[in-house]
């Protein structure tokens, strides 16, 4: 059986990571290769990093930062944004990525999915789908225009891997920042229109949202950006509450499988002596 995964999205305006709220508000928060850095040593499965500044303003991937920040990263890292060639997706993984997400590229000339995967495999393809719910029913955003497209994206999706998409990357517009949790009605509806892995973003507030997704939908990896920014260890403690419920990789020295959590899915205090106990505990460094 295969493994679900947990994967990080590292949203990038400017060559600055952000908090993205709604897909219109935006908060920094530090450097590209800082952050990939901490995510890898926290034990995250798989990072997706995306510039959403490089298509909006017809800017070209900014390979020597992505060529920085890879160099931080020893998972299997995807990259996004501003690619509307074949030779920017040379670059790109020549500059460290192991894949590439495409989104308006895909929307405008779908016959590039089938190009990039006829050049590297299908495996290297994850076509990044955004939604909105609207009156009339799901439907696939274009962020560029900030609108809704009339596209259903269960039928998209479909589309993306009849041209040879890998994985699908349904992102809701919804949830974006929300801490509202995924939406599960459009992830499944995705999931079961389409026999390549799917993974889901937008709106997960903890570990907990994670878990429900994995339970109620057939997705393959959960994936989030914000709340795994603003809490050192973010991943590992995810991570060791999915694993209670979901065959997932956990790995790392800190995995906290042993600790208790509150209803918010916060580490609860051990007890004194266990702590009294732990002081004496020799612990070598991590190599990841």
């Amino acid at each position: 059986m295969l493994k679900k995964r947990i994967i990080a999205v590292v949203i990038v305006k400017d060559d600055i990571v952000i908090q993205s709220i709604g897909f219109r508000k935006y908060l920094p928060i530090g450097k590209p290769e800082i952050t990939l850095e901490f995510l890898t040593s926290w034990g995250i499965d798989e990072i997706v990093y995306l510039d959403i500044s490089a298509t909006k303003d017809q800017k070209l991937p900014n390979y020597e930062m992505i060529r920085r920040a890879a160099k931080k990263c020893y998972v299997p890292l995807t990259v996004g944004g501003g690619i509307r060639q074949m030779d920017q997706v040379h670059e790109l993984m020549s500059a460290g990525a192991d894949k590439v997400s495409l989104n308006q590229i895909a929307w405008n000339e779908i016959s590039f999915v089938k190009e990039v995967a006829l050049a590297y495999g299908n495996q290297c393809v994850v076509a990044s789908v955004d939604v909105l719910k609207t009156s009339n029913g799901y439907k696939v955003y274009d962020y560029t225009k900030k609108q809704a497209t009339g596209m259903d994206p269960t039928d998209y999706a479909k589309k993306l891997a009849d041209y040879g998409a890998g994985e699908i990357f349904i992102n809701s517009v919804d949830r974006d920042g929300t801490y509202l949790g995924y939406d599960l009605d459009l992830i499944q509806s995705v999931t079961n229109s389409v026999h390549i892995p799917v993974i889901c973003c937008g709106g997960a507030r903890n570990a907990a949202d994670m878990v429900q997704v994995f339970s109620k939908t057939n997705v393959s990896a959960a994936a989030a950006a914000n709340f795994f920014h603003f809490t050192e260890h973010s991943v590992n403690v995810s991570k060791s509450i999915v694993y209670k419920n979901e065959n997932i990789r956990l790995e790392t020295h800190a995995n906290y499988s042993e600790n208790t959590f509150d209803s918010d899915m916060r580490l609860t205090k051990k007890d004194d002596k266990i702590l009294e106990e732990m002081l004496f505990l020799r612990i070598e460094k991590e190599t990841i």
